[in-house]
Formats: C-alpha cells, sequence, structure tokens
C-alpha cells in the first residue's frame, strides 16, 4: 500500500514558523508570519513527524512489537511505502481497512516490484530478483552488446593500486561500482569481487575498469539469477564464515564473508558474523520459533580452537576482547562451531565456474 501526501500526516511538536505564501496572504494580517501544526515536505523534522504519527497509530489500534498469540504481522515501512503480511488473510484485510480509515491510502495489491525488485510469487515459493535492474545497468554504462562471462572474476586475480597503470574516469568507474552494490542486494556471487574493485575508487586505474567491466560481462550471462525462497523450506538457521586471510595486496588486511541461512533459504550475509546471527536468532524468537545451538560452518580449525578451548586465550590474550565474542557466546550455548571444507567455503573468494552451476537459481529454472 502507499500512502498519499504522507509527510503532511505528521504533527511537529518544535515552533516553526513560515512565511506567508504568495496569494495566499491574510487580507488584514499580511505582515505576520504562520504557525505550522503539521509537517510539510521539505522540513527536517517531517520523516520523523510522520514515523511518530504512524508508530501512535499503530500502538493505539493494539499493535505492539513482537508476536501476540498465534497472530503475526509483518510491517516494513519505507518513508510512504508499507509492506504487510500475516499468518492470515483476515489479519491482513483488517490491518488494511484500519490504515485506510485514518490515512488516504492506495492499494497497490500482491508486491511485484519494490526499489529495483522483482518479486514473483507462487504457493510453493517466492523468487526475488533484479533482471530490469541489470539491464538497464548494462545499458547504461554501454555494455548490453559486451561478450558474456561465466564467472565474475579470475581466482588468480589480484589487484593493487596500480600507480603506474593508465588513469581512467573516476566518475565513471564510480557509478559503475556503485551501480553494482546495489545489485549484490540479491548477488551474494558478486559481492566479492565488486567489494574489492570497489577499494579502488579514489583513484582507479585501466586495470581496475578492466576488472570492474568483467563482472558487468558476468551479469549480462546471468541476469536472472536471484533468491529463492521455498513455502516447504525447514525453519533451521545456519550460518558460514570464510575469509581470504592477507588477501590484499596493499595493505596485506583480510576478506571476511558470512552468510546465513534458514533452511534452504539464503536470507542474510555480511562481514559482521558474530552479531548477524545473533540478532537473527533473537528475531526468530520474537516470531515464536525456538533454537537450540546454532551451528556456524567454518574453514579454520585454528578459529574453531580459539572459540571452543579457554585454554588457548593465554596464547591469544593480545587479541582485544571482542574477538572472543564467539567464543563467549559459544560457552552460553547459542552457537556452535563447525569444521567444514575450504572448498566448500565460496564468500571470502572468487567463485569458479563450477561453484556458480551449484549455487544457480532463476526464475526460468531453479536449482541449489
Amino acid at each position: 500500500m502507499d500512502v498519499k501526501s504522507a509527510f503532511l500526516n505528521g504533527f511537529i511538536e518544535e515552533d516553526v514558523y513560515v512565511r506567508q505564501p504568495p496569494g495566499f496572504e491574510h487580507p488584514k494580517f499580511s505582515n505576520r508570519v504562520f504557525k505550522l501544526q503539521k509537517a510539510l515536505y521539505g522540513l527536517k523534522q517531517a520523516p520523523r513527524a510522520w514515523y511518530e504519527r504512524l508508530r501512535k497509530f499503530l500502538v493505539d489500534q493494539g499493535f505492539q512489537m513482537g508476536s501476540h498469540g498465534k497472530d503475526l504481522l509483518i510491517v516494513q515501512i519505507y518513508v510512504d511505502d508499507i509492506l504487510f503480511g500475516g499468518s492470515s488473510h483476515a489479519l491482513c484485510s483488517k490491518f488494511s481497512k484500519q490504515m485506510s480509515r485514518e490515512f488516504k491510502m492506495s492499494m497497490m495489491g500482491e508486491l511485484q516490484f519494490f526499489l529495483g525488485l522483482q518479486i514473483r510469487q507462487t504457493p510453493q515459493d517466492t523468487f526475488v530478483h533484479q533482471s530490469k535492474y541489470t539491464r538497464d545497468l548494462l545499458r547504461k554504462f554501454e555494455m548490453a552488446d559486451a561478450s558474456p562471462q561465466m564467472t565474475p572474476m579470475s581466482t588468480s586475480t589480484a589487484l593493487d593500486a596500480d600507480e603506474d597503470g593508465k588513469e581512467v574516469d573516476q566518475k565513471v568507474y564510480r557509478g559503475m561500482i556503485g551501480s553494482l552494490l546495489y545489485l549484490t542486494a540479491m548477488r551474494l556471487d558478486i559481492q566479492f569481487a565488486v567489494g574489492l574493485c570497489d577499494r579502488f575508487k579514489a583513484s582507479p586505474r585501466e586495470s581496475h575498469r578492466t576488472a570492474v567491466k568483467r563482472i558487468l560481462r558476468y551479469i549480462k550471462f546471468t541476469p536472472e539469477f536471484g533468491l529463492w525462497y521455498s513455502a516447504d523450506s525447514s525453519l533451521s538457521l545456519l550460518g558460514f564464515s570464510d575469509s581470504d586471510h592477507a588477501g590484499c595486496r596493499i595493505d596485506r588486511k583480510s576478506t571476511s564473508g558470512t552468510c546465513q541461512f534458514l533452511g534452504t533459504s539464503l536470507v542474510s550475509w555480511s562481514s559482521r558474523n558474530h552479531f548477524q546471527i545473533l540478532w537473527m536468532l533473537a528475531t526468530l524468537r520474537d516470531y515464536g520459533l525456538t533454537y537450540g545451538r546454532i551451528p556456524i560452518l567454518c574453514d579454520s580449525s585454528s578459529a574453531i580452537s580459539v572459540a571452543k578451548n579457554p585454554v588457548l586465550h593465554s596464547r591469544t590474550k593480545n587479541i582485544d576482547v571482542r574477538y572472543h565474542f564467539l567464543r563467549d557466546n559459544y560457552e552460553k550455548g547459542m552457537i556452535d562451531i563447525v569444521k567444514v571444507a575450504s572448498e566448500n567455503q565460496g564468500v571470502g573468494k572468487a567463485l569458479i565456474k563450477g561453484k556458480i552451476e551449484g549455487l544457480k537459481c532463476t526464475e526460468s529454472g531453479l536449482s541449489s
């Protein structure tokens, strides 16, 4: 649903005065100013006032943050767009009517397109992709007719500052990187390659642009890749952690990567594995789901030993306490660190052709 003139619904608490607009001057007090009661577009207070008005309305209607009995309604608000779904059609219908009575609303029907994301829903599954955005991106950077590539980056690629290389247009390079970063919202397969190229946007060279163009040729080969969520999937929570140790040729920093699965569905990925998995655990428990230890699969035996064995603390006492966050939660019984073969970890490195084929998920043919 879409809220009409959303920011005009908010009441502001501050004293804000405006000049009388031309054509609306008071005939007797034309030299005075107006005091605003409601927010206007352009005011810094407008977004906060609208969100507070909406929050207060929902609370007054009996809604609360979290589950209530067996009923569950999830509401996602983005400025004036509201996405919602619930455990029953009756619950969704009731919410829609309550909102329409309070605000002027436009019901948009079943979610199919949102912020560049395309959503296809069936009773069996939901598929989210960015194929239209991908094709528009290729046309924007004149890569629509380029020859496709089957991988986003060669496993032997090792980019550095290349200070002696030919300089390229910084504005265009940053535009490419920015567009690709938005595409990573649904494309974990290009996240490592895009992140590596992003390091050089301050002073891009020809070698960096060549690497970015390879990513563009790869997404031309895979425009319909996306995320698939099965209605029959289990609700078991599983995390993976991987790193490219000292892989940066400039400062020898490491690139870490994590991803989290709910059943067979990839639901989150980031470089903050120790916080992300616990946040998801708390959220799922709020929805009425209970879990024991959450397994986190890692290919580093030394990291697993440090996390599980407190005796090793004396050997790592020079490391800041926050790096022992995993061990603390392991001892609390919230997570479990499990060894996984390095060849099955692809989050922190460039993907080879065989791995991409194994992870492929498109709208026309789903596989996992």
